[in-house]
């Protein structure tokens, strides 16, 4: 990842608005959520809640598809995985002290609830 790809990313995240959403997507998994459940689980109004969608969609987080006369959006993992690896790409010169516990902190999330990374 580019290092303006991963400004734009960590941007969008940088609202606590934006950043609820995005976690709720990801903790929703592969299936995702319509946007009227995201509005009701955040308690977001609609045209915020569109304004965020759009914004983290415009940084590559969020992805959607329509299903009848909804619209789902779900996490998109595999830019949240190239940002991850991005920001500890060069983790620590190798020092496993301090990048093994970030290791295992990943491991432990993905494999939580079946989920997958």
């Amino acid at each position: 990842m580019e290092a303006t790809a991963a400004v734009s990313a960590l941007s969008a995240l940088a609202h606590e608005g934006r950043l609820e959403i995005f976690r709720l997507l990801v903790k929703a998994g592969e299936p995702g959520l319509p946007a009227g459940e995201i509005a009701r689980a955040t308690g977001v109004l609609p045209n915020t809640l569109s304004s965020n969608l759009n914004i983290l969609s415009g940084a590559g987080l969020v992805s959607s598809r329509r299903e009848g006369r909804s619209i789902i959006y779900r996490a998109a993992y595999d830019r949240m995985r190239d940002l991850l690896a991005f920001l500890v790409e060069d983790c620590c010169g190798g020092n496993a002290a301090i990048c093994g516990p970030l290791a295992a902190i990943a491991s432990q999330a993905c494999g939580a609830e079946g989920r997958s990374c």
